[in-house]
């Protein structure tokens, strides 16, 4: 069609999330059930071996192109020409219009930290060189808002639900949950959705990023690289990911569950307006 945004040819090779198997419970008893998926893919651009990710594979183009973008190793989806998956090699290749892949590889790929991911994730040094060239907008959140997407996201962690062993992540405007996918992985989750994004020119500038793992420095970079200035979890984060969104004007939220929730940065940008009533403090009988 002419005039549209250029898409790379891609394969469609998505993986089933759950496998059965047959496990004996505490009562000696052989059950039925399904676990989680998790195959090895290595991720290849014009032939050089980028870097082996552990991935439940159910979006393996759109994990690859998330982590391209997300390690800045290349800015511009116009520069991919393919991506093709083949699972009996556990290999995804990239093909660049170029044909020479990355800019500047020695200098990029030299120098990586290995991250708190699930599986280890990588950070590359120029990921961390380009985390400050944008800023992203001090955006305010309603109490309310919150409580409703979060009931609103109970009900997609469908993989968990069966299998467990997984993490989610989903990309919210409001209370709509516009992308939502699981890995077991929570980087390789928040990677596919970065992948989406790239593909149909979603901007992060009005959204939410949700994720039921922690909130670690490597979370919080990607949610920068996406744009994205609200992160949303159910679980804890770190230290460094804290002084990073403070660096970077993130509102961080988490712990949140229920009607509980804890503002680790820009509680200021955060409305009140639905403050959950007080549990009374039990009081000490007198002996």
């Amino acid at each position: 069609m002419p005039g549209a945004p250029h898409r790379p040819r891609m394969t469609q090779a998505g993986r089933s999330p759950t496998h059965p198997v047959c496990a004996t419970d505490e009562h000696g008893e052989v059950r039925e059930l399904r676990i989680a998926g998790e195959f090895p893919l290595t991720l290849k651009v014009d032939g050089r071996e980028v870097v082996t990710l552990m991935t439940l594979g159910t979006h393996p183009e759109e994990l690859a192109l998330g982590y391209l973008r997300n390690q800045r190793l290349i800015e511009e989806i116009e520069q991919i020409r393919s991506v093709d998956v083949d699972w009996d090699r556990g290999v995804v290749h990239v093909e660049t219009f170029r044909g020479d892949g990355v800019i500047d590889w020695e200098s990029k790929l030299a120098h990586r930290t290995v991250t708190t991911g699930c599986g280890q994730g990588t950070v590359f040094s120029c990921t961390l060189d380009k985390l400050y060239d944008a800023r992203l907008p001090a955006v305010s959140v309603r109490q309310s808002l919150v409580y409703r997407l979060l009931r609103e996201l109970a009900g997609d962690n469908a993989v968990y639900r069966q299998a467990g062993a997984v993490h989610g992540c989903a990309l919210c405007r409001e209370t709509e949950v516009l992308v939502f996918v699981e890995d077991v992985g929570r980087h390789n989750a928040a990677d596919a959705i970065a992948g989406r994004m790239w593909l149909d020119r979603i901007e992060g500038g009005d959204k939410i990023f949700y994720t039921t793992g922690r909130l670690t420095s490597e979370i919080v970079m990607k949610a920068a690289h996406m744009g994205i200035p609200v992160l949303l979890s159910r679980s804890g984060i770190t230290h460094m990911g804290l002084e990073l969104a403070k660096d970077l004007g993130i509102l961080m939220i988490a712990r949140a569950k229920g009607e509980h929730f804890l503002v680790y940065h820009g509680a200021e940008r955060v409305i009140y307006d639905a403050r959950p009533a007080r549990r009374p403090v039990a009081r000490a009988e007198a002996g």
